[in-house]
């Protein structure tokens, strides 16, 4: 079946899709138009300023959503720069970045599966011709569409069953996922959380310090596993000497055996070959015999009662210079296909002859084969597992060798040992110094980047700092520091551990300049915020806004918002509705685009709580105003 192809409509407008095609069909997302210009107090347009780059990197140009939580089947069509979505609490807000996360590879939950039975996510990207997510999709197989677009789709059985589609070919979910690492950033409630623990500060200040750091990192584990298994071994042999000589000496003693008789792969079948023509000798002679005396005759050439030689070989060529004597043509060509036959015959006397001669009927070499087969076959019994054979027997014994070089535990063998624990652990001590001042070195740079981030985020007084403390005889798998990262609110407060001296907004304020900070040192055309902006309100939240937007010029934002004050600065604004389908008995879902007096309404009604206050209204175009201005200055 033909995938679906929606109609085109204006960039950034949400509606209901038609019906769902086939379960396993993914659908065709339409091409999408220009972009959507940011809105102005009363609801018109005026141009956003954009600077190239989210051209540059890539867009997600359009979402369709089926069949997951409260949505039935809704299809988005996102524009360039800022889409905000807002709705009532439970409308099912979320379910625009669980589709999004599910799109691009993330975990499947049967439980968001409707009553339909299967859910299903289809995107449309638009990439740059130099973009590296082509050459990945190539090498998956897939394939542009007809416009030069991407087309993604992912979908779930209420059994947990999941598959995915990339340009048109079926594909590995893991395939998508490797794609959306360079594709799609989302950030969400969890993050915060994250931002609370030390592991993920050090990860933060890791990223912070470069690829080159990162790959010092790589190398450090591999010295540090490699210095703990040395330990490890070293530990295991002092401390279990006898039990592993005994066992060495068990493998010892099964090698010795094996290579006394040094079999080669394959013998205990040629040997079983070699006995039963030793054993058949004699009628394999009478056998040749007879078929040689048929092909050649006797050999003193008597002639039979009609006068004919009585070999098959002469016979055939007195047949075939019969034929060739003649002028009729197909007979002349019968006289080859006899000539060929004469070569066929000679050729098969020839080999029996020699079958013959060297056709071994003596006793004591058949002996000598049976007694090597039974010796081969105590070994097969003695070190392979059943049906293993001979193969068995071999690989035993390379097993063994192998295992033998781990169970020595001379003195010369231990000094070794102990040897080569201490240069892994010299090599871990230097690679773990190096790690340590890559930190230092880094974060003075990363918490002034931070720090100015949250000076636009209504924090200007708040200080950001990184704690790099070094305990060079603990050795850990991320080295030997214990990285925080602290903040003073205000002036004149001790630096104290973030998750400790932030409030949950402040908090969200952080997260969101360490994302700024890194989306500029490794952009993703898509990035997505599910209400990062919690616990935050009032001059924070419009500085919220006005640094998403400024982000949006980089790159295509979307954001989950309870806030008007960040609604204010969308390019695009979607909101989720929520409404009782009686006749499914079920909560259905819509997503609708809103702008002019619509979009009034809705900030009004995220203000207020009422869509129709005159006070709430005048607040949200006061909202728009500052937001238009904001994004023109």
């Amino acid at each position: 079946m033909a995938p679906r192809t929606p109609t085109r409509e204006r960039a950034g407008r949400a509606r209901t899709a038609p019906a769902t095609p086939a379960a396993d069909t993914p659908a065709t997302p339409a091409a999408d138009g220009p972009g959507t210009a940011a809105q102005e107090p009363d609801g018109g347009r005026t141009p956003a300023r954009r600077d190239g780059a989210a051209q540059r990197l890539g867009r997600l140009t359009e979402l369709r959503i089926r069949g997951l939580g409260a949505i039935d089947d809704v299809t988005l069509e996102l524009g360039r720069g800022l889409t905000v979505v807002t709705g009532e609490t439970g409308a099912g807000k979320t379910m625009v970045v669980t589709g999004l996360t599910l799109l691009f590879g993330g975990r499947a939950d049967p439980g968001r599966v409707r009553a339909t039975g299967r859910a299903g996510v289809e995107g449309r990207l638009e990439l740059p011709a130099e973009s590296p997510v082509w050459a990945r999709a190539a090498d998956a197989g897939a394939e542009p569409d007809d416009d030069g677009s991407l087309i993604l789709a992912r979908t779930v059985s209420a059994e947990g069953r999941s598959r995915a589609h990339l340009g048109g070919r079926s594909v590995p979910v893991g395939v998508v996922a490797e794609l959306a690492e360079g594709l799609l950033a989302v950030h969400g409630q969890s993050d915060q959380l994250r931002l609370s623990r030390p592991a993920e500060q050090r990860n933060a200040l890791d990223r912070y310090a470069g690829p080159a750091h990162l790959q010092l990192l790589e190398t450090y584990r591999a010295a540090h596993t490699r210095w703990r298994e040395l330990a490890a071994d070293l530990d295991r042999r002092r401390g279990q000497a006898r039990e592993l000589a005994q066992t060495a000496e068990v493998l010892r003693h099964g090698l010795e055996e094996i290579e006394a008789l040094a079999p080669e792969p394959g013998e205990d079948e040629a040997l079983d070959a070699q006995a039963k023509r030793l054993g058949d000798a004699d009628a394999l002679r009478a056998a040749v015999d007879e078929a040689r005396m048929a092909l050649v005759g006797d050999v003193t050439g008597d002639l039979g009662a009609e006068g004919l030689p009585q070999d098959a070989t002469a016979a055939l060529a007195t047949a075939e210079r019969a034929l060739a004597g003649t002028d009729d043509p197909a007979l002349v060509l019968l006289a080859r296909d006899l000539a060929d036959a004469v070569a066929v015959v000679s050729d098969v006397s020839v080999q029996l002859a020699g079958y013959v001669a060297d056709l071994d009927a003596d006793p004591a070499r058949l002996a000598e084969v049976l007694d090597r087969r039974a010796a081969i076959t105590a070994l097969v019994r003695k070190y392979a597992d059943p049906g293993e054979g001979l193969a068995g027997v071999l690989a035993w014994a390379e097993d063994a060798r192998g295992k033998l070089s781990a169970l020595d535990v001379s003195d010369e063998a231990l000094e070794a040992l102990a040897a080569a624990r201490d240069t892994a652990r010299a090599e871990v001590d230097d690679l773990a110094a190096r790690i340590s001042a890559g930190r230092r070195a880094a974060a003075d740079g990363f918490a002034a980047e931070v720090g100015a981030e949250l000076a636009g985020l209504a924090m200007k007084s708040a200080r950001v700092s990184f704690s790099v403390e070094s305990h060079p005889d603990q050795p850990g798998p991320e080295g030997i520091d214990e990285v925080a990262l602290l903040m003073a609110a205000h002036p004149g407060a001790p630096p104290r551990p973030v998750h400790r001296g932030a409030s949950g907004g402040e908090l969200s304020r952080v997260m969101l300049a360490i994302e700024v900070v890194f989306a500029g040192a490794d952009p993703v055309p898509v990035m997505v915020f599910d209400e990062v902006d919690a616990g935050v309100g009032g001059q924070a939240a419009g500085e919220i806004g006005r640094r998403l937007a400024r982000l949006a010029r980089d790159h295509q934002v979307v954001v989950v918002t309870h806030l008007a004050q960040v609604a204010a600065f969308a390019d695009t604004h979607l909101v989720v509705d929520k409404s009782p389908d009686t006749a499914a008995g079920v909560t259905a879902t819509d997503i609708r685009a809103v702008d002019g007096e619509d979009r009034v309404r809705e900030l009004a009604r995220m203000l207020s709580g009422l869509s129709d206050s005159d006070t709430g209204q005048a607040h949200a175009r006061e909202l728009l105003a500052v937001a238009a201005a904001a994004r023109e200055g």
